[in-house]
């Protein structure tokens, strides 16, 4: 069985992911084979707070290339947009950043 912290990789902190944590949602990069109820438990582990929903969506890795010839692809990974149910407290990882 995997751990929390193997389900969650990374916050994800861009302008836009910051835009909507007045309405308690929060970006993080999961595991490809997490589920929902996985990420949700794991957010409710991690960081002490209610979970109210969860939506996830693949990323696909964009072609890059250097020279001429030489093609490659950025790594694909897994987004998950966690919303916290209102009561919740707030994820402090995040307030410093907007």
């Amino acid at each position: 069985m995997k751990s929390s912290y193997d389900i969650l990789i990374r916050p994800v902190i861009t302008e836009q992911s910051m835009e909507h944590n007045d309405i308690k949602k929060y970006v993080f990069e999961v595991a490809k084979d997490a589920n929902k109820i996985e990420i949700a438990k794991a957010v409710e582990e991690v960081f002490g707070v209610e979970v109210e929903k969860v939506t996830t969506l693949h990323v696909k890795g964009k072609e890059k290339r250097i020279g001429a010839n030489p093609k490659g692809r950025t790594a694909s990974w897994k987004k998950a947009v966690v919303r916290l149910t209102p009561k919740s407290k707030t994820i402090e990882f995040f307030e410093g950043m907007v």
